[in-house]
């Protein structure tokens, strides 16, 4: 699906939320839509900023936004990024006015092997996205690991292989757990501090990163 596309059936599914969720749900669950949250990653981290941003229009607000190692592109150069082409190159030049939080990985700007280019490369990666957010803003680099790292240890399909194991260059061998739990972990510890206002967790990981 192309890029512009993309943003636009994200939108249709915010809106759907309004009228469609709340049948499907248990009688004893309540959908609070007031409280809605944008996450998204690699391009669909990028697609997930470009609604947040406006790209295309929602019944719905939103209330908090996390990107996952969001990429923009396969490089800096104008012809060589994903539409719509959401990078200004100028810090804090977003307008979200809403509390952001960006994963990102060490390893996601490097090469896996000479055939593929990097999947996060520098200029789109999670460095600029996080460099034009404005404050609300929280950045964490899981330095050792992958763009893939945070993906189930079997993908299945020769797509899902090739794209977890071969395309990017992925961190330490083994399973890939403990990426999971962290990324899990930053983004619940990231909600719960600017939905509910409880900043315990996201206060420690913040004092001691590897809590996450």
């Amino acid at each position: 699906m192309f890029g512009p596309e993309e943003v636009k059936c994200e939108g249709r599914v915010v809106d759907w939320l309004d009228n469609g969720l709340q049948p499907l749900l248990p009688e004893s669950v309540e959908a609070k839509l007031e409280k809605l949250v944008l996450v998204g990653h690699s391009k669909g981290g990028k697609t997930a900023f470009a609604v947040a941003l406006g790209y295309c229009k929602t019944k719905l607000k939103f209330s908090a936004l996390i990107g996952i190692d969001p990429v923009a592109g396969v490089s800096k150069c104008k012809p060589c990024r994903s539409l719509p082409d959401i990078l200004t190159g100028v810090p804090r030049s977003f307008n979200l006015n809403i509390p952001v939080a960006v994963i990102g990985t060490g390893l996601g700007p490097e090469k896996a092997n000479s055939l593929f280019p990097p999947c996060a490369p520098n200029g789109v990666n999670h460095k600029e996205f996080f460099s034009e957010c404005k404050p609300p803003s929280a950045y964490f680099v899981a330095t050792d690991y992958g763009h893939m790292d945070m993906l189930d240890d079997v993908t299945p399909g020769v797509i899902g292989t090739m794209m977890s194991k071969c395309m990017c260059k992925n961190g330490k061998k083994g399973p890939r757990d403990l990426m999971r739990r962290t990324v899990g972990g930053l983004v619940v510890a990231f909600l719960r501090a600017q939905l509910n206002e409880q900043w315990k967790d996201f206060d420690a990981i913040l004092a001691s990163p590897n809590l996450a």
